[in-house]
C-alpha cells in the first residue's frame, strides 16, 4: 500500500528528474536557468533562488542567473562574511529563519554578517535562507541559494535534504560546462603526457618524503605548466609555481608558526600593491587547513591558490636543490636512512661516519633551529644501542616530546659533532663533560649548554637551550594582586635578603631579572653572579661563574662587597660559605637576591637553617621567599569550557580551604576549561607557561620560629595564619581563572 509519503516522494523526484532533464538538454547553465526557475521554485518552495557558480580566475562565486529583475549579478568572496560565501568556505549547509538577526550569525561564526546592499534599492526583503554548497565529490563548483518561503515561515530538514538533491545534480552540469576532471592528475593523462599505468606506478613510489608532483615532473615530457593545468582543472582554483619575482611572503606569515605551514604544505602570499592574501595549499579541497588560516587573518581579503609543494616550500625559505629536496628534518633523516640502507652490510663496529659529514652537520643545525621554533628549552639525544636508531626529544613547555630518530650509523657522529662545537674531548667517552657554544640561528644567536653523559647504549647529550635576551616586565609575571603588592613592599627595604626558589627550569632566573629590573634605577649600583649569564640588562654588571678556576658564587660575593654595591644577585646558595656570605651582606646594608632548589617556602627556611647558618642573622637578614612554578597554560585558541559537578566544586573549595573559598568570588556558579587541541598547539591543547607562587614574608612570629630553629609544619602554620596562599591555593585560583587545568596544577604541586 503506497503511503501519502511515498506518493509525495514519487511526485518529488519526477518533478526534480523533469528539471535536470532540460538542464542538460540546455548546452549551458546560463541557457537553461531561465527554463527551469520556475519549476525550481515550485519544487523547493521558495520565493527566490540564486545558483552561484565558481570563477576560477578570481576564485570568488559569481551569480549570473538570479529569479527576479533586480539584480543581473552578484559577485561574493569565498570567505566566512557572507553567506554564501560562508557555505562555499565551510563547504556544508547552512540555514538561516532570520538573516538579519545579526546575533544568530555570529554564532555560526564571529565574522558572518547579511549584507543588505543589494536590496536597499528594490521592494524585496529577504528573511529565511537556505544555502547549500555544489560539490563534485570534495571540490566546490557553486553555491544553491534559496530564499524565503511562501508561507513566511523557515526552511526545514526536508528542504534541505532536497535542495542538497537539486546541488548535486547541478554540480554534475557545472562539471561539463568547466571541465572538471576527478582527480588532481587527470589533466595529464587528458594530455597523453602519461598514462594511468604510469600515474599507478608513480602513486606506489610517493611518499611524505617524495611528493608526487616531484616523481612526475622528473618525467622528461612533463613540465611544471602540464601540472598547474592539471590541477587547475580538479581545484577550480588557479596554479601559482615559484615565482619569486612576482609574489613574496605575505608579513603576516610572521605571525604563524613556521613550523605549522610547513608540515601543512601552505603559505601566505602577497602580489604587488594588492591587498589580498593568497592562500597558497598543496590541496585547496582541504577545508580544515583553510579554515584555520581564514579564521587566523580575519576580515583580511583572500584567494585561495593551489600549488606545489616543493614550490611552497621554497617560498617559506627552504633550500632546495636541483632534485627538489627541501632542506628540513625530514629530508635530512631520508639522506641519512639511504645511506644506512647502502651501508648497512659493509659497515663494520670500527667504520664510522666522519662528524664532519655535511649531513651530519646539516642535521645538528636543523636540530637546533627547529628546536628554537617550537620554544623547546631542552634537546635530549638518547642513544638507543647496537643497531638501533637514536631518540631526540625536546621539553616543550615543561614536557618531553619525541621528534625525530637518528639512524644508528649517524649516532655517533652527531654526538662528536656537537662535542667538537662545545669544544670537548671526543675522544673520552668513559666520563661525563660540560661545555657551551653558540650558534647564529636566522640572524640570531643562540647560546646552548651542554650535557655529555656515558650510558650503556653510548653517550647521550643533553643541550640547554639557553633564553638569552632582555627581562620580562615584572607585571607579566602572572603574580596574584596579594602576592605583586607584597613582593612591592618588601623591594622598598634598604636592605635584607629576598630568595627565589624551586626545582630547576621553574624560572626563577626570569622571575630575578623582571624584578631587577624594577630596581635597575641610576641611582643604584647593581652586581650579579650567575651561572650561566641568560638575561642580560644595560646598568648592571653581570659576572659569569667559572668554578673551573676557583671563581664560585662565594668568591664573587665577597669581591662584589668590595666594589660599592647596592643591589646584589646571587646565582645560587649552594653551600653554608655562599649562604653565610649573603646573610653577612645583606645585614651590612645591601639587598641581596638569591636563588635555592627547595619545594616549598616554609622548606626553604629549615633548607638553610640544616647549612648551619646563625638563626639569628638569618632570621634578622630574611625579607621573604618567593616559591613558584611554572604551569603549561590552556590554548587560547581551543580551550572548551564546561561546568565541573558538584563534587568537583567541593573538591576545590576544601583544597582551597572553606573560609578562604569566598575571596575567589564565584560560590557555586562555575565556569572551568579543559584542553581540545588543534593546529596552534599541536594538537596538545596547550601553548606556553605560567607561574604559581606562593610568598612567604618575614615577620616577628616567623623570626621567633627561625630563632628556635622551628619544623616546616610550624613554619607553614605561621605563614597561613598570616595570609600566605600556598602554590596549590594559587594554581586553583588560576584554574578558577580559565588560564590552567587541573591535571596540569596536579603535575606540578602537592
Amino acid at each position: 500500500m503506497t503511503t501519502k509519503t511515498d506518493q509525495e516522494a514519487n511526485q518529488f523526484y519526477a518533478r526534480l528528474t523533469e528539471i535536470i532533464s532540460r538542464i542538460h538538454q540546455a548546452p549551458d547553465f546560463d541557457t537553461a536557468l531561465p527554463l527551469v526557475e520556475a519549476a525550481i521554485l515550485t519544487l523547493l518552495g521558495a520565493e527566490r533562488v540564486t545558483v552561484y557558480q565558481r570563477d576560477r580566475a578570481s576564485g570568488d562565486i559569481v551569480s549570473r542567473f538570479q529569479s527576479g529583475n533586480d539584480i543581473k549579478e552578484i559577485r561574493v568572496p569565498i570567505s566566512t562574511s557572507s553567506l554564501a560565501g560562508f557555505v562555499a568556505f565551510a563547504q556544508r549547509p547552512l540555514r538561516i529563519d532570520n538573516v538579519r538577526d545579526a546575533a544568530a550569525l555570529k554564532t555560526i561564526h564571529p565574522q558572518l554578517h547579511f549584507d543588505s546592499r543589494f536590496e536597499d534599492a528594490t521592494a524585496f526583503r529577504s528573511r529565511a535562507m537556505l544555502v547549500v554548497p555544489i560539490m563534485h565529490g570534495k571540490v566546490l563548483l557553486g553555491v544553491l541559494q534559496l530564499i524565503n518561503r511562501p508561507d513566511g515561515g523557515g526552511f526545514g530538514v526536508q528542504d534541505e535534504q532536497r535542495a542538497t538533491q537539486l546541488a548535486d545534480l547541478i554540480g554534475q552540469k557545472f562539471r561539463y560546462d568547466f571541465g572538471c576532471t576527478d582527480a588532481p592528475w587527470e589533466g595529464l593523462i587528458r594530455e597523453k603526457l602519461i598514462d594511468q599505468t604510469q600515474l599507478t606506478s608513480l602513486t606506489e613510489k610517493s611518499s611524505d618524503k617524495v611528493p608526487l608532483s616531484r616523481l612526475l615532473l622528473a618525467l622528461p615530457e612533463v613540465r611544471r605548466e602540464a601540472l598547474g593545468r592539471s590541477l587547475e582543472q580538479f581545484y577550480q582554483v588557479p596554479f601559482i609555481g615559484y615565482e619569486p619575482e612576482r609574489y613574496q611572503l605575505h608579513p603576516v606569515c610572521e605571525k604563524i608558526n613556521q613550523a605549522y605551514l610547513r608540515n601543512n604544505n601552505l603559505v601566505l602570499l602577497a602580489q604587488g600593491s594588492d591587498d589580498r592574501v593568497v592562500i597558497l595549499i598543496d590541496d585547496p579541497s582541504d577545508t580544515g587547513r583553510v579554515m584555520v588560516v581564514e579564521n587566523f587573518l580575519g576580515n583580511r581579503p583572500t584567494q585561495l591558490c593551489c600549488g606545489l609543494i616543493d614550490d611552497i616550500h621554497q617560498y617559506l625559505g627552504l633550500e632546495v636543490d636541483v632534485a627538489g629536496e627541501a632542506s628540513n628534518l625530514s629530508s635530512i633523516l631520508g639522506e641519512l636512512e639511504e645511506e644506512q640502507t647502502l651501508e648497512e652490510n659493509v659497515i663494520s663496529d670500527t667504520d664510522e661516519v666522519s662528524e664532519q659529514d655535511s649531513t651530519v652537520v646539516r642535521l645538528v643545525n636543523r636540530i637546533l633551529l627547529d628546536g628554537r621554533r617550537l620554544r623547546a628549552s631542552d634537546i635530549h639525544i638518547e642513544p638507543g644501542g647496537g643497531r638501533n636508531p637514536a631518540s631526540v626529544r625536546m621539553r616543550i613547555d615543561g614536557v618531553c616530546q619525541e621528534i625525530i630518530q637518528i639512524p644508528a650509523t649517524h649516532v655517533r657522529a652527531t654526538v662528536s659533532r656537537i662535542k667538537i662545537i662545545s669544544r670537548l674531548d671526543i675522544a673520552e667517552r668513559r666520563l661525563p663533560q660540560d661545555g657551551k657554544f653558540s650558534i647564529r640561528l636566522k640572524g640570531q644567536v643562540q647560546d646552548v649548554r651542554v650535557a655529555t653523559i656515558p650510558t650503556v647504549n653510548g653517550e647521550g647529550v643533553v643541550l640547554r637551550l639557553l633564553q638569552s635576551g632582555e627581562p620580562i616586565p615584572f607585571d607579566r609575571l602572572n603574580l596574584s594582586e596579594a602576592n605583586q603588592q607584597g613582593i612591592e613592599q618588601l623591594l622598598r627595604h634598604p636592605h635584607g635578603i629576598l630568595l627565589v626558589v624551586g626545582p630547576t627550569g621553574s624560572g626563577k632566573t626570569t622571575t630575578l631579572h623582571a624584578i631587577l629590573a624594577k630596581l635597575n634605577t641610576p641611582d643604584r649600583k647593581i652586581w650579579t653572579a650567575e651561572d650561566p649569564v641568560e638575561i642580560t640588562q644595560p646598568g648592571l654588571q653581570q659576572v659569569q661563574i667559572q668554578p673551573r678556576i676557583g671563581f664560585d658564587f662565594a668568591t664573587a660575593l665577597r669581591s662584589f662587597l668590595r666594589a660599592d654595591p647596592d643591589v646584589i644577585l646571587i646565582g645560587e646558595m649552594r653551600d653554608r660559605e655562599t649562604a653565610h656570605a649573603g646573610v653577612e651582606a645583606s645585614l651590612t646594608g645591601h639587598m641581596v637576591f638569591s636563588t635555592l632548589h627547595t619545594n616549598s617556602a616554609p622548606e626553604t627556611i629549615t633548607r638553610l637553617l640544616d647549612l648551619g647558618i646563625d638563626p639569628v642573622s638569618f632570621a634578622d637578614a630574611l625579607l621573604g621567599v618567593l616559591a613558584q612554578r611554572l604551569v603549561r597554560t590552556l590554548c587560547s585558541h581551543c580551550k572548551e569550557a564546561y561546568t565541573p559537578s558538584a563534587e568537583q566544586i567541593a573538591y576545590l573549595q576544601r583544597q582551597y580551604g572553606e573560609r578562604y573559598w569566598p575571596e575567589l568570588g564565584t560560590g557555586t556558579d562555575l565556569t572551568l576549561y579543559q584542553p581540545v587541541g588543534c593546529s596552534e598547539c599541536n594538537d596538545t591543547g596547550y601553548r606556553g607557561r605560567i607561574g604559581i607562587h606562593e610568598l612567604l614574608v618575614s615577620d616577628a612570629t616567623l623570626r621567633e620560629l627561625i630563632y628556635r630553629q622551628a619544623n616546616v609544619g610550624e613554619i607553614k602554620a605561621a605563614a597561613d595564619a598570616s595570609g600566605m596562599r600556598s602554590l596549590l591555593q594559587d594554581g586553583i585560583r588560576k584554574v578558577v581563572a580559565g588560564q590552567i587545568d587541573l591535571e596540569q596544577l596536579h603535575r606540578v604541586t602537592v
